[in-house]
């Protein structure tokens, strides 16, 4: 089975742009894999420093419009990993997350991270199935 590269825009340009040695989304079979991504400007694709609630619907929309864009949804989602950097947003983060998959919500995992090399606080990514 053969791995496919599925562009987002302006996802995707944001990754070349910074030499990033990952894609956004990948497609194999009736698997797609969505890389974990920083709060990304809709419009501009540029990281934006926000407080944790938007940040957490940023990603959390990113993460839907990667979906669509290789032809799944969230609910496909069979498993999410965030990664934070602080437990203190435990809560937050939760609030949010429920309004994306208010029933029934994939396997998941939250790992708390030290920092990261840009100013933002919160990655998810996900394993959904087509």
């Amino acid at each position: 089975m053969k791995r496919e590269v599925i562009r987002v825009e302006p996802i995707s340009s944001w990754l070349e742009r910074w030499k990033a040695p990952a894609s956004a989304v990948t497609r194999a079979g009736n698997m797609v894999f969505v890389s974990g991504l920083p709060p990304f400007d809709p419009e501009t694709g540029e990281i934006v420093a926000v407080p944790i609630e938007r940040q957490t619907e940023l990603v959390m929309a990113q993460l839907k419009r990667c979906l669509e864009a290789a032809g799944a949804s969230l609910d496909n989602v069979m498993k999410c990993n965030i990664f934070c950097t602080s437990a203190k947003h435990f809560a937050t983060v939760n609030a949010i997350y429920t309004r994306y998959f208010p029933e029934n919500p994939p396997a998941r995992i939250f790992v708390c991270i030290p920092e990261w090399t840009g100013p933002f606080d919160i990655e998810i990514d996900c394993i959904a199935m087509v």
